[in-house]
């Protein structure tokens, strides 16, 4: 099949309103399919990167938190057309070590390095976090989507591509959370709230939100906490060395793209407590951290990238635990927007006013 034409917003310059372009898409490879979207999610990882915190060469397309249908198929992606999908930055070879060694998040494969978008006069465009979901069609790796049942609604299915996929997988999967933990969430948007919901059916207690914001965390106490923290406060370490009767947090997931952030977490571990870091600061920030404090006090510090998500068998698990009532969806969305005001949607996840606003796109 011929090139199709979609629509498409394009970052031509870090910093500056992204353009409403029409583009040209690449029919799938083999191992590809292209999906028709219904919506997309905006990210704040998808804001530091059009903001230019992470490098690059404009113009990109953005956008990774995404969900439609497929309309095109590879002959080896495995996937039938009409299939309804989640879209995921998380592209896996199956065959490099980490990908053996069950880290399909850190696949080492560079796979086909060439776009498969390109602007009215032919000259490629970079696709963004390995998606480029704000646009109306996707052409990606048949490994980056899972299916979904038809009684789940588009818009709340987007939601399980990363927010949802980076806040639980980092207590239930990287963590491990037991029963009885107290645990800490630094930052309450899209993945801190996911990583209260997580942490809340997992048992811990007490469960702690900690957030700039008074309306994030009046939003929280809707997802099992049962404190909450301004990190701003005079007494915040007061607040927090009090609900914990002085021991810290056995758990502090930190969710802020922030290297202070960073630092706060630290700051409230218990003994043999465990720091988890998940928010994604632009590239060069630096935390400082008392190393001989995390030695004597056998302190751990942990990465987790996508929640070290495994999408084939933890998008099945969030569809049942939604479907049983468990998992809230519907709660994490803001508010919604057409992709001619995407930037305003923008604007509006950067001022941190919402956990998730959605782009709906006509043609779903």
């Amino acid at each position: 099949m011929s090139k199709i034409t979609i629509q498409a917003a394009v970052c031509r310059q870090f910093g500056s309103p992204l353009s409403i372009e029409t583009l040209t898409l690449a029919p799938p490879t083999a191992r590809e399919v292209r999906v028709n979207l219904a919506a997309c999610a905006i990210c704040h990882s998808d804001i530091i990167y059009a903001d230019g915190g992470w490098g690059g060469t404009p113009p990109i397309v953005f956008g990774h938190e995404a969900a439609g249908t497929v309309v095109e198929a590879g002959a080896d992606s495995g996937i039938a057309v009409g299939t309804r999908v989640v879209v995921t930055l998380l592209r896996s070879c199956g065959g490099c070590i980490p990908c053996q060694h069950g880290a399909p998040t850190l696949c080492e494969d560079n796979f086909d390095p060439l776009t498969r978008l390109y602007d009215i006069n032919g000259k490629p465009v970079a696709i963004g976090l390995k998606t480029g979901a704000f646009a109306e069609q996707v052409v990606v790796d048949s490994s980056q989507v899972a299916t979904i049942h038809n009684t789940l609604p588009f818009t709340e299915a987007c939601l399980l591509a990363c927010g949802v996929l980076t806040g639980w997988g980092a207590v239930v999967n990287t963590a491990n959370v037991p029963p009885g933990a107290s645990v800490a969430v630094v930052g309450c948007g899209g993945v801190g709230v996911n990583c209260l919901q997580a942490a809340s059916i997992a048992g811990a207690s007490p469960l702690v939100a900690i957030d700039l914001s008074a309306e994030k965390l009046k939003s929280a106490e809707q997802f099992g906490t049962t404190h909450t923290i301004l990190a701003n406060a005079d007494d915040y370490g007061e607040q927090a060395q009090h609900i914990t009767g002085g021991r810290g947090f056995d758990y502090v997931f930190m969710t802020a793209g922030s290297a202070k952030a960073a630092e706060q977490a630290a700051s409230l571990l218990a003994t043999m407590g465990t720091l988890v870091l998940t928010g994604m600061p632009p590239d060069g920030d630096l935390a400082r951290i008392n190393i001989a404090d995390v030695a004597q006090g056998q302190r751990r510090f942990l990465g987790s990238k996508m929640g070290n998500s495994h999408l084939r068998t933890d998008i099945p698990k969030f569809l049942r635990l939604h479907s049983e009532g468990r998992l809230k969806l519907k709660e994490l969305i803001a508010s919604y927007y057409p992709l001619v005001d995407i930037n305003r949607a923008m604007d509006a996840s950067r001022r941190g006013d919402a956990l998730r606003n959605i782009i709906l796109f006509d043609n779903s």
